[in-house]
């Protein structure tokens, strides 16, 4: 009889198997049901140019270069993703500890004094009652048979969720590079407005004192006197507002390279200096294994639904097989003698019959928390799509309005070259001098902010691009 039902028992078993082998969903990468052919902004260059490790560089600024290098060694940011990493690498260890035995062990003894009557008649069994001693040594083991997969799931939500702290690494560090190139370009636009202002206050001055002159001279009035001194007055009021910017800048500085405000000092620069190197994106398929927050978001999406499995398998019997083992005995010299060993196997099957629907619901949480992690990854793709259309759409009309400001600043300098010209001759006035050189100084002061503009973008489009980041190989695989 016991043989005939062998079999059916194994059959049994196979299909438990097949039942956790199909417990599932396994992960499927979601279809992109908005995914663009092409980016609709144009690119400058015909062929793609996908940013390089260290994209910075190209702008050719030493003090960003350092900047920069500071932010990656010490920015708190990164080193509190670092710290999550390490965090996540300890996680999986932890998932990983359910699928090994767990093995524990350690010596014993005790010792025992009985009372000198029984407990029936009354006699002393010894004048001193009775003595009992015992010493052991054990092992004990335990290990539950993963036949639903739980813990491998766990193991495959914990690898996940470390993939993802990998790529979420990668994403505070580009961004954190991006606000120190943003921060210090705007630092050094504030600069070029600066010694902007500082010209214009001369060059008011100077009218001023040409005025004045000929206020002596008797050929103008107090009025014309009053209307300069006011334009003077207004020219100077402007020369604090640009200092008290680009110390804000420097200051900000300070948080992203982690350094205290006190030993933050930077040399002085301009934007004029600066190279514009050349970044145009591929294919909109190509981004998103460029894009650090897209891998992960898809990381968390995999952890999610391995934590469906997870629960899932939950709802099915745990089988736990237990063991222990060692030696015992009345004295600790006869510890290891033969016939001193001991040992017991054992076996439960543990099913859940009554937990008021608590494990069920954690299948609904689970399925829950990945339905919001599927929102995210698809909002992260389509927000990848939007930064580089917002970034090259940003960047060819500051060029071609840079362009045009550019002209805008040749003319006035023409203009104002002649109006210095007919005043030295004699031909025209003070006050035809002075609409010249605030027209020069008003276009040169929108053409640093056009270029600001400008370059701001180009940084926005190479951390839309990914910033040279590529996904691994080994990664992608898994």
């Amino acid at each position: 009889m016991i043989a005939r039902r062998l079999p059916r028992g194994l059959a049994g078993l196979g299909l438990a198997l097949l039942a956790g082998c199909a417990l599932g969903p396994r992960y499927r990468r979601p279809g992109i049901a908005a995914m663009p052919a092409r980016f609709v902004t144009p690119a400058p260059p015909a062929a793609p140019v996908w940013p390089a490790q260290g994209w910075w560089r190209g702008f050719g600024s030493p003090t960003l270069d350092r900047l920069i290098g500071q932010a990656e060694a010490h920015n708190f940011d990164i080193r509190v993703a670092i710290a999550q990493e390490l965090q996540a690498n300890a996680q999986t260890t932890i998932a990983g500890a359910p699928l090994l035995p767990s093995l524990s062990g350690g010596p014993g003894g005790t010792w025992s004094k009985g009372s000198s009557r029984t407990s029936a008649g009354g006699q002393a069994s010894h004048p001193g009652g009775t003595y009992s001693r015992q010493f052991q040594l054990g092992f004990n083991a335990s290990y539950e048979l993963d036949l639903w997969g739980k813990n491998r799931a766990a193991l495959q939500s914990a690898q996940a969720s470390l993939l993802a702290s990998r790529f979420n690494r990668q994403t505070v560090a580009l961004t954190v590079v991006s606000s120190v190139a943003t921060t210090w370009f705007t630092a050094l636009a504030l600069e070029d407005r600066l010694a902007i202002a500082e010209r214009n206050l001369a060059d008011a001055r100077a009218i001023l004192a040409a005025v004045e002159g000929q206020l002596a001279a008797g050929t103008t009035t107090a009025l014309a006197i009053a209307q300069q001194r006011a334009l003077v007055a207004a020219e100077a009021a402007t020369i604090p507002n640009f200092r008290s910017q680009i110390r804000q800048e420097i200051l900000a500085l300070g948080i992203l390279v982690g350094t205290p405000p006190e030993a933050i000092s930077v040399p002085a620069g301009t934007l004029a200096s600066l190279h514009f190197p050349v970044v145009a994106p591929g294919l909109p398929s190509a981004l998103l294994r460029r894009r650090p927050d897209v891998a992960a978001a898809e990381a968390t999406l995999i952890a999610d639904n391995s934590n469906i499995r997870s629960a899932r398998a939950a709802l099915f019997p745990s089988i736990t097989l237990t063991g222990a083992g060692g030696w015992e005995s009345l004295a600790l010299s006869s510890l290891f003698a033969p016939g001193s060993t001991f040992g017991t196997l054992a076996a439960s099957l543990t099913q859940t019959l009554f937990d008021n629907g608590a494990k069920a619901a954690q299948v609904r949480s689970a399925r829950g928390q990945y339905a919001q992690a599927l929102a995210l990854y698809e909002k992260s793709v389509v927000q990848a799509f939007t930064d580089v259309e917002t970034a090259l759409t940003a960047y060819r009309y500051a060029t071609t309005q840079e362009r045009l400001q550019r002209q805008a600043v040749a003319v006035a300098q023409t203009a104002a070259n002649i109006a210095q010209a007919q005043l030295a001759a004699g031909t025209t006035d003070v006050t035809t001098v002075l609409s010249t050189e605030q027209t020069l100084l008003s276009d040169e002061d929108t053409l640093a902010q056009i270029r600001l503009a400008r370059i701001l973008a180009l940084v926005s489009l190479y951390k839309a691009l990914g910033g040279g980041w590529r996904i691994p190989s080994a990664a992608a695989a898994s």
